[in-house]
């Protein structure tokens, strides 16, 4: 048995031919799926602390920065959602590149990202509709809505939250889908309506001094909005519930971010027009900046649109999370619990409530920004591997047909490897210590369990043989 063994590509595939989950979504969907993750968290909640923390108002600069990473990242993933339409995202992916110890690492880290991602964006929400409550008079004690280290309770705004979306996604997920569809066109147009109304309050010397931070701080901002651009990676984790993946993925992937990416930089530049970047450290920017200009109709419109618009982005990462799991259960490399369908709704619910389980406890004890590095480091870190993966498998399946292709291979994913290893660097060291406390773990995990039990070794001994 080998560390190294690599699943083959045509069992990838016949795996997705004979899925149990229902085929449901359209490239529509896809798009608004990937949409409703990335417009969030980072619009409504990173973009004040990145501001008045880290970059001023070259936050523009910091968000484009991070979108480049992500837009290398996003072709990658295109191809290789296309030709492996699997579930599972880049820990397939890496499975069938790289070998079975890379994939439980990075399967491993995908459980981080997602978890913590559903978690982070728990606390964001409950931020806003604690404000939409005070706006009635019916604001929480303090002690329910903020967690140990900030000298409360329990977070229990962001603990129920989390427990809706899992019970919706235990469902189904067409009707996740739907729900998601629309919250999303709920969700642009309350961003295009900020940018009109907030264009017409824009002063000119709010944008000086341009870079008070300088680069350092232009490029640390990067880093830690790039949380912003997390969740349209999910959309690749929804392969064996698509209708047409091998057309319709890349679409969602890269049509998604596009469109999110440009409205962050203008959304960005708007904010910090209007406001000095110097009071933005708020857990509500977008309707901050409103009410010190006076707008505090829409304002108070921002903060009950966020309360809704801010549960896709939980919807989709919970998604992500479960269809992570419900592969490499498939695998063997974890309890065969994770990867049981119900039979009406067509979902893996026990894993579903065991993440929701998890996440709720995590958003209501522990503070968002710790939250949010983890999330990056993981995802960083995913981004790495699946460019590198597309090149090797280049090179080692150059005939395998490929409906969409990435541009400039090798230089591009080497790029965006690149740009994805410089944003890590710039993360705080304490967030590299819990990062590799929790490897260890994954590999103690592995090594106790995932090596013993993998199904790859004893159905398809050849691959346990390293392949060049």
């Amino acid at each position: 048995m080998s560390l190294w063994r690599k699943k083959p590509i045509e069992r990838l595939i016949q795996e997705s031919e004979k899925t149990s989950l229902k085929r449901a979504l359209s490239a529509f969907d896809l798009t608004l799926l990937g949409i409703g993750a990335i417009i969030g968290t980072g619009i409504f909640v990173l973009t004040g602390v990145a501001s008045a923390e880290y970059a001023g108002p070259a936050l523009v600069l910091s968000f484009i920065l991070s979108g480049l990473a992500a837009a290398f990242a996003a072709l990658s993933y295109a191809e290789f959602a296309s030709t492996v339409p699997v579930s599972g995202s880049v820990y397939t992916y890496t499975y069938a590149t790289l070998g079975e110890f890379l994939a439980w690492i990075i399967g491993w880290v995908l459980i981080l990202e997602y978890t913590l991602a559903v978690s982070a964006v728990a606390v964001g929400w409950s931020g806003y509709f604690q404000s939409l409550l005070n706006g009635f008079g019916l604001g929480l004690p303090e002690y329910l809505i903020k967690n140990p280290a900030e000298g409360g309770l329990v977070n229990l705004p962001a603990v129920l939250i989390i427990l809706f979306i899992t019970w919706l996604l235990a469902r189904g997920v067409k009707e996740s889908a739907r729900f998601n569809n629309l919250i999303v066109f709920l969700k642009v147009a309350i961003v295009l309506l900020f940018i009109l109304v907030g264009a017409f309050y824009v002063k000119p010397e709010n944008w000086t001094p341009f870079m008070p931070f300088g680069w350092s701080g232009v490029f640390t901002a990067a880093a830690v909005v790039f949380f912003a651009y997390v969740g349209f990676d999910a959309v690749a984790t929804a392969a064996e519930e698509v209708r047409n993946p091998k057309r319709d993925l890349p679409i969602g992937l890269i049509g998604s971010l596009a469109v999110c990416t440009i409205l962050y930089v203008i959304v960005a530049a708007v904010l910090n027009g209007m406001v000095p970047y110097t009071k933005l450290n708020t857990s509500a920017p977008v309707a901050f900046a409103l009410e010190q200009v006076g707008q505090n109709w829409l304002a108070g419109i921002i903060s009950a649109s966020a309360v809704i618009t801010i549960t896709t982005v939980m919807l989709v990462m919970a998604y992500g999370q479960t269809r992570i799991f419900f592969a490499m259960s498939r695998d063997g490399l974890l309890p065969r619990v994770f990867s049981r369908v119900h039979p009406r709704y067509k979902t893996p619910h026990i894993n579903t409530w065991i993440t929701g389980l998890v996440a709720a406890g995590l958003a209501g004890f522990i503070p968002l920004g710790r939250l949010a590095e983890l999330v990056n480091m993981g995802t960083l870190t995913a981004f790495v591997l699946i460019q590198i993966g597309v090149i090797i498998l280049r090179r080692t399946q150059p005939d395998l047909p490929r409906p969409f292709r990435a541009p400039g291979v090798p230089v591009t994913p080497i790029l965006g490897a690149l740009c994805a290893l410089f944003l890590m660097g710039n993360l705080p060291g304490i967030t590299w210590m819990a990062f590799f406390i929790w490897l260890v773990i994954g590999l103690a995990v592995y090594f106790l369990y995932g090596y013993r039990n993998s199904k790859l070794a004893n159905a398809y001994p050849e691959a346990s043989e390293k392949v060049s």
